[in-house]
């Protein structure tokens, strides 16, 4: 077993989610976050019997994720 951060984001028509600290892409989508989840899982699993244990970046620099908002003048 190993532990993935994995980003999930809401949007109109969905969810969407994809892992840190995996090399290519690897995503996931669902009409709900568990749905998004289960299928980001799914993907990585994947990736990971295609490429094998290579895919993982060594030691990612990435402890937790913040979404912050701020105003910028244009």
């Amino acid at each position: 077993m190993k532990q993935i951060k994995i980003i999930v984001e809401k949007h109109e028509d969905g969810y969407i989610a994809y892992p840190l600290g995996i090399k290519g892409v690897v995503v996931g989508e669902g009409d709900s976050y568990e749905e998004a989840l289960a299928d980001v899982k799914s993907a990585i699993r994947c990736h990971i019997e295609t490429f094998g244990n290579s895919v993982f970046v060594e030691e990612s620099p990435v402890i937790e994720v913040f979404v912050a908002e701020t105003e910028v003048a244009i």
